[in-house]
């Protein structure tokens, strides 16, 4: 196994083979933004969703994807162009990835790619318990869907922050109140049929907890570009609030808990959930001031 590698998979203190595919997915996740850096990526885009909560603000569950946004439109932009470094970075580390660009029907604005690796060759590669490597299906793939948008709304600001492993690199993020902007955005907004995604919910209330301030402007501009806010007036913190409380009424908490437990380590930070507990969390969040 690569030092770097051992290094980073050190950290995770893995039992399950659950824990060591999470673990094997998040350094492959630090690896690929590795390679988007030395490809010059983030002159052009600003990473931001979940998983850049986790990885540079701290946020204590495992995330799958990794989400972008350009700084501007760029109707023409494609992932293609990014493929062989990102193998090329990830295969230095003595990984055997593949790249593939998607085609995504739902939205135009969206580019999207997949990296994949063998998920049984790859937990052996570093070294996890043999039953757990027997334990997963020969064909198994781990995947990591990068999505990119390509018509981004306005009014957000980006800063540097700065990834330590395997090499110290820097990266540019949306700042955290428009970061949070996005995640409401996602727990009002986001349309998943039947399916209820809780790790959007896991993460709202982990953003009351650490760094409640969340850009109204960004917010706003989000819910316009998807129809969810047609009014004349600009949205506030009240009118947000009782969005939000509308939405707690509507949701299915035992489902809800039941999506984000595969992320998270300690099951007692979603055992709390209830109607009470997110009014508590939504009267927590505040507007960050101009």
């Amino acid at each position: 196994m690569h030092e770097a590698i051992r290094s980073l998979l050190e950290r995770h203190q893995c039992r399950t083979r659950e824990e060591y595919l999470n673990a094997l997915r998040e350094i492959l996740q630090q690896l690929a933004l590795l390679g988007l850096w030395r490809a010059k990526f983030f002159e052009h885009a600003a990473f931001y969703g979940g998983t850049a909560l986790r990885m540079l603000h701290g946020l204590d569950r495992y995330s799958e994807d990794l989400d972008f946004s350009l700084l501007r439109p760029m109707p023409g932009f494609s992932l293609e162009g990014y493929g062989a470094a990102l193998r090329r970075e990830i295969s230095g580390f003595g990984f055997e990835p593949s790249f593939d660009r998607r085609v995504e029907s739902r939205s135009g604005a969206i580019e999207s790619a997949v990296l994949k690796v063998n998920a049984a060759r790859e937990l052996g590669r570093i070294e996890a318990d043999e039953s757990l490597s027997r334990g997963t299906h020969p064909g198994a793939q781990l995947r990591i869907k990068l999505e990119v948008d390509t018509d981004p709304p306005g009014g957000f600001s980006t800063q540097t922050r700065y990834v330590l492993q395997p090499i110290p690199f820097p990266v540019r993020v949306f700042s955290l109140p428009d970061l949070f902007a996005g995640k409401l955005h996602a727990v009002l907004c986001r349309r998943w049929a039947n399916r209820v995604k809780g790790r959007d919910w896991y993460d709202m209330a982990w953003y009351a907890g650490h760094y409640p301030q969340v850009s109204l402007s960004h917010l706003e501009e989000r819910m316009r570009r998807s129809g969810d806010w047609a009014q004349s007036a600009p949205l506030n913190l009240a009118e947000l609030r009782r969005l939000l409380t509308s939405a707690v009424e509507r949701l299915d908490i035992d489902a809800a808990r039941k999506e984000a437990l595969p992320f998270v380590r300690d099951r007692r930070a979603v055992e709390v959930w209830s109607p009470e507990f997110f009014a508590t969390v939504i009267g927590r969040i505040d507007a960050a001031r101009p």
